[in-house]
């Protein structure tokens, strides 16, 4: 998207440029228009602006002087000039300037088109000289978030090793081979407080060390953390860094942490065992808050660790709605418990409802108002079953019934970005928004949120984004005691003809004669 700021004092010379540039560029600016050198500078300071045509005769303030003080503000702005005066003296200061070109009216049109063009290419010049280590901040916190996510995934749920990891650690730049897996948990967290959180937990892991985050899963976050040097090497120097992180999110968040953590490995194949065994690790953690470390956690009781395991999995699959993963797994965990305590029924049941109270817990932090009486009840019903198939059919039943919850509150929400994308943008409307401002408050890529926009709303973000100015617009012109001027701003629009022209696109009608209208058929309520 650029910025681009129209500036002259003749309002015919702003309407024509207006109309060429949103006919051939619609998608690509946002124009701003001025009628002075003073008004000129205000939106400078006030809005990112990329190129700016400039008259030169203007009351008060010339175009050359507004130049030379725009320059200051921001060096790479690029100046067009658009004057009636075909003087070399005017054209030789205006390029001493720093002006871009130097056009006289009448212009032709396809010449402000190639100019508009090149300039461009200019900004987009402007905006690519980054130095190597911007640049490579830039590629990990906000283009590469959604890599990130999609890296975790994949070590989260690569049971079958069918992942190609190198692509994933050439794109980081991640040549260590050592490394570890951390599952965070943030107790009793609140869905509007998700973002906050997860922002901190980002900050605080990347100040401390390298380390590549996922997104959310109900209220846990995997984290893949890759060993600098032969030096980082031990258990001990590890268990610091985690020990010291540990500290510092318990005093920064306010929600209860615990965290669990997996041995040290090399082979990046077993990230999804290793991810297992931090949720090991995680499940002896204390309900409010800890830190536990797998390699302890194994030499005091190993014996557990695979249904431990089985259990985790299914309770993921569970809450990504995965019915046909949940079918096998369930039949899984039940066989497994009857091996591992030898067919003793008691301790089956008593270990069978401990996961169902862990599964009702996990499904109420997607939907706090669930209620299942055949969970209130478990221990009755399980007390009373004598054989393996049945409490495999109750684990089942109830399992597939969280299913269908999950799948449910997924789509009911839809995707989390996008909601949040939504809630900005109205709280935000009156603002200079963009897809790349709104995107990087988002902490994704403009690229992969404008690919969101269109899966999730059918249209594009600035379509999008027009709709709901104007659709907030016409709720504001049945108000009386607003004029259109204020309308106008307070939907995001710095031209009242630009956004006339725009609500008579979208609804046939000017927005006089929609309030006319509007006031004339609800007279009795509107005297």
């Amino acid at each position: 998207m650029y910025n681009i700021l129209l500036t002259d004092d003749e309002k015919i010379v702003i309407d024509s440029l207006t109309i060429i540039l949103n006919k051939n560029f619609q998608d690509k600016v946002q124009l701003f228009s001025a009628l002075s050198g003073p008004d000129a500078l205000a939106i400078t300071e006030s809005r990112k602006i990329d190129i700016v045509f400039m008259d030169i005769h203007m009351p008060g303030m010339n175009g050359l002087e507004t130049i030379r003080l725009m320059k200051q503000l921001n060096p790479s702005i690029i100046i067009i000039i658009l004057s009636a005066y075909d003087q070399f003296q005017y054209a030789q200061e205006a390029i001493n300037l720093g002006a871009y070109k130097y056009l006289t009216k009448p212009v032709n049109r396809n010449l402000i088109l190639q100019t508009v063009k090149d300039a461009f290419v200019m900004v987009d010049s402007f905006r690519g000289k980054l130095n190597q280590s911007i640049e490579m901040h830039k590629k990990l916190n906000i283009v590469s978030s959604m890599v990130e996510s999609d890296f975790i995934y994949s070590c989260i749920f690569n049971s079958s090793k069918n992942v190609d990891f190198s692509t994933y650690l050439k794109y980081f730049e991640i040549e260590d081979h050592f490394w570890f897996m951390v599952c965070l948990e943030v107790s009793q967290i609140t869905q509007e407080k998700k973002y906050e959180t997860y922002m901190k937990i980002r900050d605080i892991f990347t100040s401390k060390c390298r380390s590549l985050i996922g997104s959310f899963m109900a209220n846990r976050i995997g984290i893949f953390v890759p060993m600098k040097n032969n030096a980082d090497l031990s258990y001990e120097n590890a268990k610091s860094l985690m020990n010291t992180i540990f500290t510092i999110l318990s005093t920064n968040i306010s929600f209860g942490i615990r965290i669990g953590v997996s041995e040290i490995e090399k082979d990046i194949n077993k990230t999804f065992s290793a991810y297992n065994n931090a949720i090991a690790a995680l499940n002896k953690v204390p309900p409010v808050k800890g830190i536990m470390f797998f390699p302890e956690l194994e030499e005091n009781n190993s014996s557990t660790t695979a249904i431990e395991q089985i259990e985790t999995r299914l309770l993921n699959r569970i809450r990504l709605g995965d019915a046909g993963s949940v079918r096998q797994l369930v039949s899984l965990f039940c066989q497994s418990l009857s091996d591992y305590y030898q067919n003793d029924m008691d301790k089956i049941k008593n270990a069978v409802f401990e996961f169902l109270v862990n599964m009702r817990n996990s499904i109420l932090e997607l939907d706090e108002n669930y209620s299942n009486p055949a969970f209130e009840a478990a221990f009755s019903f399980l007390s009373k079953m004598t054989y393996l198939q049945e409490i495999e059919q109750f684990v089942l039943k109830r399992s597939m019934e969280c299913v269908t919850l999950a799948c449910g509150v997924r789509k009911n929400n839809g995707n989390p970005i996008i909601a949040q994308a939504c809630e900005y943008l109205e709280k935000n409307i009156a603002k200079d928004i963009t897809l790349e401002s709104t995107a990087s408050i988002l902490n994704v890529s403009s690229f992969y949120l404008s690919k969101l926009f269109k899966k999730e709303k059918g249209e594009n973000f600035i379509s999008y984004l027009t709709n709901l100015r104007l659709k907030m617009a016409k709720e504001l012109l049945k108000d009386k005691t607003k004029i259109i001027k204020e309308i106008t701003a307070a939907v995001g629009y710095n031209d009242q003809n630009y956004f006339s022209k725009l609500f008579k696109q979208k609804f046939g009608i000017t927005p006089t004669e929609f309030r006319e209208s509007f006031f004339q058929e609800n007279k009795h309520e509107y005297p």
